[in-house]
């Protein structure tokens, strides 16, 4: 074990966050209106009393990007934990399938499946990550007979109250960063770093922000709104309706 020196996890992050504002901006580039109003739910807006073309856009791309953002940030974080890993344990990518990370530590071999948070998945998502772990354990057991394996769901925040899940650990926020590094406080250390340039970043995201809204509320005014109301009927139509092609 080699203790974690928190300026490489800086360096780390210097290095790399950058890629995780590029692919946010890129998540904007090539959307359309047609996109997010086909993906989201209109009923949901119209319970909520929604009222103006830009309430609703805003509201339709901020749950689009919500979830985007989520996604790619969790990449890079996963990128993160593997980097200390690496550092500490000697870890590295898992060529396995569904397993993101694996290392030996105290003679144990460790399969980890990394996730943002706890929450991450349903019931059959779930089954799949146990099977993945069924999988690489027998892979691993064919060339290293004697081995012992403990497969881990590692979570980069939140808590779980009961860790051993019996076919694995579900190991989440502190509990993980200081599970792949040997440090307890890792899980607060590595905040500051990733506010790096964040200023900078965020102010040329919301610069292309600002210029979708306006973009799209006016296309959604043009073909959504009638009398200065929307016309929830036609945006129901075009989300659910069963289009039916004419016959040749």
């Amino acid at each position: 074990m080699n203790p974690i020196n928190i300026n490489d996890v800086v360096d780390y992050v210097e290095r790399n966050i950058g890629n995780f504002h590029i692919k946010r901006l890129k998540s904007l580039e090539y959307l359309k209106l047609s996109t997010i109003l086909k993906r989201k739910n209109p009923y949901l807006f119209k319970s909520k009393n929604v009222l103006t073309a830009q309430e609703l856009v805003k509201g339709l791309l901020d749950a689009h990007l919500s979830s985007q953002e989520e996604t790619i940030f969790g990449k890079f974080l996963e990128g993160l934990a593997i980097f200390i890993c690496r550092k500490v344990y000697g870890g590295k990518k898992s060529a396995a399938e569904g397993i993101d990370l694996e290392f030996e530590r105290y003679k144990i071999k460790y399969i980890v499946s990394i996730k943002s948070g706890p929450n991450w998945g349903n019931s059959s998502q779930i089954k799949k990550m146990k099977d993945n772990f069924k999988k690489a354990k027998r892979i691993l057991k064919t060339n290293i007979s004697k081995i012992n394996i403990v497969a881990v769901n590692g979570c980069c925040y939140g808590r779980v109250n009961k860790p051993d899940k019996g076919e694995y650990l579900k190991l989440c926020g502190q509990r993980f960063w200081e599970f792949i590094s040997g440090n307890e406080k890792l899980y607060t250390e590595i905040i500051e770093p990733l506010g790096h340039k964040a200023k900078e970043k965020n102010e040329e995201f919301l610069e292309a922000y600002s210029q979708i809204i306006n973009n799209f509320t006016f296309e959604f005014g043009k073909d959504f709104c009638e009398e200065g109301k929307i016309n929830w009927e036609k945006l129901v139509q075009f989300n659910s309706s069963i289009k039916i092609s004419k016959k040749k």
